[in-house]
């Protein structure tokens, strides 16, 4: 089969510290669990328990108070002994409710009801995802509910995308969910497709180096009543992102006379919490988690319960091999860093790695040498160098914000070490040039 990829740009990412792929490994149930009541935009949800309340497992105990936020439930069952506060690497202040484990769990080991033999339609189904909490795990968080609603003032045929492109090792935790769970994830697609809105195929976006496994999708796929087709896109990163995996699609589309009309773009992850939800009125419990970096004794894929904290995490994997001087959730490329070890696994928390100096490339920022090296990987065209110049020096309008989506590959290959991605899309401020780092022409 073909491959399909995005036509200029991009770079190829290997980490030797990213766990094995090969299988996951259950996490211990924690004593204690940070449950975040701010899971999507910056907006919180509205508390249903106090301090000394009793929760069982799966319970609602905050409710949604808009689009731009989402219901949370207790991942395990216990006592509310805590109102917790911390403010992230960006300042972004976060809420959270501890739980002490305690009491018997509803739903783990237990034989759930199938409500899908019941049938639903599209309001029902949108109405479960969100009494569920479900959101997009692989991206934003942003509420699947809200996503299907949005799909009513489509006019085009639609095409719902499985995206399972494996761009950056560090998505190993969603390698590993779509082998161990690989008829959750098909089954919760075509719930989707047939309840969501008017879908007419699915497709299964899947990078060349995993061609067996989005073979074994498409086999699954075929019980199904609904058109099916496996693409192969590449594995060079940011393929995964929209803008790439559309412009790979669209060649494919056109190169093997298709009408994919709009892409409704979902990973696997949250294609398997659709699918859980929707058969088992199940919210999202847990999350599979890829833990490693240089720092970790033992770098493994976990299956997490939501609201485990870091701390305990990494003592599951042996700790630390030394004092780590970055952790971080997410990947080294786009990761965010995290201020406490006391912070908890969320329901987008795909990655979290603790780097030791040696892996993290600690050099120091020096003058730019216009070597082109950035202009040469970025995705979109954009001159990094130029604009950096531009908005450090010149003090110019960020013109390109909208343009540049962050992947970041310009930084990675900067030799300068210069904070190109975060500057140009304005994730750090513009002030950072009193030393000369931006240089001279």
């Amino acid at each position: 089969m073909r491959v399909f990829s995005f036509p200029r740009g991009g770079l190829t990412f290997e980490d030797p510290t990213v766990p094995s792929r090969n299988s996951s490994v259950i996490a211990f149930l924690p004593a204690l669990s940070v449950i975040p009541l701010v899971q999507h935009s910056d907006e919180s949800v509205t508390s249903l328990v106090s301090i000394g309340d009793t929760v069982t497992e799966g319970m609602l105990i905050g409710k949604a108070k808009n689009q731009n936020s989402v219901n949370v439930h207790a991942a395990v069952p216990g006592k509310i002994i805590d109102n917790v506060e911390w403010n992230d690497a960006d300042g972004k202040k976060n809420k959270g409710l501890v739980i002490r484990l305690q009491g018997a769990f509803e739903r783990l080991g237990r034989k759930e009801k199938n409500f899908l033999g019941n049938g639903m339609n599209r309001q029902e189904l949108q109405q479960i995802l969100t009494d569920c909490g479900i959101v997009e795990m692989e991206g934003s968080g942003k509420p699947v509910a809200d996503i299907l609603s949005a799909l009513k003032a489509e006019k085009k045929p639609l095409t719902l995308v499985v995206r399972c492109v494996f761009d950056d090792p560090w998505l190993a935790a969603d390698y590993v969910l779509c082998k161990e769970r690989l008829k959750e994830v098909v089954e919760g697609s075509f719930i989707i497709a047939k309840v969501g809105g008017r879908i007419g195929r699915v497709v299964f976006a899947v990078s060349y180096r995993e061609k067996s496994l989005g073979e074994t999708m498409l086999a699954e796929a075929q019980q199904y009543d609904i058109p099916s087709t496996l693409v192969l896109t590449g594995s060079k990163y940011p393929q995964r992102n929209r803008r790439e995996l559309e412009l790979a699609l669209r060649n494919y589309e056109k190169k093997e006379g298709y009408d994919f009309g709009s892409f409704l773009i979902l990973g696997p992850a949250t294609l398997a919490a659709v699918h859980d939800a929707a058969k088992f009125h199940r919210p999202i419990l847990e999350r599979y988690v890829a833990v490693g970096g240089s720092a970790v004794r033992k770098p493994q894929v976990m299956r997490v319960r939501i609201g485990k904290r870091l701390s305990d995490i990494f003592n599951e994997c042996g700790g630390f091999i030394d004092t780590p001087c970055r952790i971080a959730v997410g990947s080294p490329l786009s990761g965010k860093t995290v201020t406490t070890l006391n912070e908890p696994v969320t329901k987008t928390s795909y990655a979290i790695f603790a780097m030791l100096k040696s892996q993290a490339g600690d050099f120091p920022q020096r003058d730019c040498i216009s070597c082109g090296e950035c202009r040469s990987v970025c995705p979109v065209g954009l001159d990094p160098e130029e604009l950096y110049k531009q908005i450090t020096i010149l003090r110019l309008k960020r013109s390109a914000m909208e343009e540049c989506h962050g992947c970041g590959c310009c930084e990675v290959v900067c030799p300068s070490c210069l904070p190109l991605s975060d500057v140009i899309t304005g994730k750090i401020a513009e002030d950072i040039t009193s030393d000369g780092g931006a240089g001279a022409q």
